[in-house]
């Protein structure tokens, strides 16, 4: 196994062309909220299936990470990113070219297959290309690739549909793709498999087995809710559900809710690359991911309260505020790669991921169907998104009530080289 760090030029050309994918995996994640108005009204979507197409891509994001995580031990990010981003393409070309809700949510899943690897390759390879602490760096570094992705979706989409449509817009992020595709097999060092030593180090795991390893580790399974809930919602209403929100209670008019957007995402933006420039200075003075969750996010969880009892035309500060304090939760996930050896890194990463996306496909969804079943039982529209909302606070709560239990805490999972024996 090559356990060489790259030196500085090579990572940054290495995490260069994975940003840009993931540039465009977040970006076409998160078009659907500037994009909502103008599928509602020209498919006539109800609420629920506006958050099934959007769930789409979580659900087909989420179906892969199984697979992925023993694809991307055994045979590296290079060939799996690629192969993957492949099915990417196709699928915003068939969402550019669908003639109805069917074929566009069959697109949706096929993105998502597509760009499923486009975070947890990167974040694999790093466990082997990277120190530690540099690691958290380049996480949240990506992670603020991604909100510049989330930033392009808004403003700079919404400036165009009157002009391309939307469809022009799916055209374009199939091209930037393979530009992506092309970066990542010129840059991305090759990938040498485990062997097993003669003294039985090195012990290889069936399938199944690593993967009963990832899911006994205690730290794990004190992340799993948070990461299902609190990472899932903040991620549903950050893609989704802020739009709707602008829209439907604050009576923003479609460039008001893709301006408010474009706030949102900026701030986040901007949030992600303190995260990178701070976290090893946090580090080195004790305050752990562990720590730093326990601290933050109750705000996370008070600023999503006063959106319930918010006044017109307040969202897009609260919202902000809800994602800023939400964003603790992603320095959560290069924590479980570190809590693994190097050969399990993929497949915890990978399940990570895929309760997150799983999380974003339920919440993207559920609010939909909560919306929905508020109005049928005579609630207006802002009662119907405010219980919906409120049933989501209760969720996240338990989720944190759960994560702050002392189990787990012990492994000190940030920079440990060995997984649960």
């Amino acid at each position: 196994m090559n356990n060489q760090l790259l030196d500085t030029r090579k990572a940054i050309l290495v995490f260069s062309a994975f940003g840009i994918a993931y540039f465009v995996s977040t970006l076409v994640r998160a078009v659907t909220a500037t994009l909502s108005p103008a599928l509602s009204l020209e498919l006539n979507l109800q609420a629920h299936e506006l958050g099934l197409l959007a769930g789409g891509f979580s659900l087909g994001f989420a179906l892969v990470q199984i697979p992925m995580g023993g694809w991307l031990d055994r045979f590296g990010p290079k060939k799996v990113s690629m192969f993957l981003m492949m099915f990417a393409f196709l699928g915003c070309v068939g969402f550019a070219l669908a003639r109805n809700f069917y074929e566009l949510w069959a697109a949706r899943i096929l993105t998502g297959v597509g760009v499923s690897a486009c975070l947890m390759a990167p974040l694999t390879g790093g466990r082997r290309w990277l120190a530690p602490a540099t690691q958290m760096r380049a996480n949240s570094w990506l992670l603020m690739t991604g909100s510049l992705g989330m930033l392009m979706s808004t403003l700079p989409v919404q400036w165009v549909l009157p002009y391309l449509g939307w469809r022009f817009v799916f055209l374009c992020l199939s091209v930037i793709l393979v530009f992506s595709l092309v970066m990542i097999n010129i840059y991305v060092p090759p990938w040498e498999v485990q062997q097993e030593t003669p003294d039985g180090g090195a012990k290889k795991l069936d399938f199944w087995a690593s993967y009963l390893l990832v899911v006994k580790n205690p730290y794990f399974r004190k992340v799993v809710p948070v990461g299902f809930f609190g990472y899932g919602s903040l991620l549903a209403i950050q893609t989704l559900w802020a739009g709707p929100w602008l829209v439907q209670i604050d009576k923003f008019t479609p460039m008001e809710a893709a301006r408010g957007l474009f706030f949102i995402n900026l701030a986040m933006l901007f949030c992600f690359g303190a995260w990178g420039w701070a976290m090893p200075f946090l580090e080195r003075r004790g305050f752990s991911v562990t720590r730093l969750m326990k601290m933050i996010y109750p705000f996370s969880l008070i600023s999503l309260l006063w959106l319930t009892q918010s006044a017109q035309g307040q969202g897009v500060g609260i919202l902000i505020l809800f994602c800023l304090t939400s964003s603790v939760i992603a320095m959560i996930q290069p924590t479980v790669g570190l809590s693994f050896d190097r050969e399990l890194a993929g497949k915890a990463l990978c399940s990570f991921n895929l309760v997150i996306f799983l999380g974003i496909f339920v919440v993207q969804w559920g609010l939909g169907l909560l919306i929905d079943w508020g109005s049928s039982i005579g609630l207006s529209i802002d009662g119907s998104y405010r219980l919906a909302f409120i049933i989501d606070l209760c969720c996240c709560a338990v989720s944190y009530a759960y994560f702050l239990l002392p189990k787990g805490d012990n492994l000190k999972p940030e920079f440990k080289e060995s997984h649960a024996k």
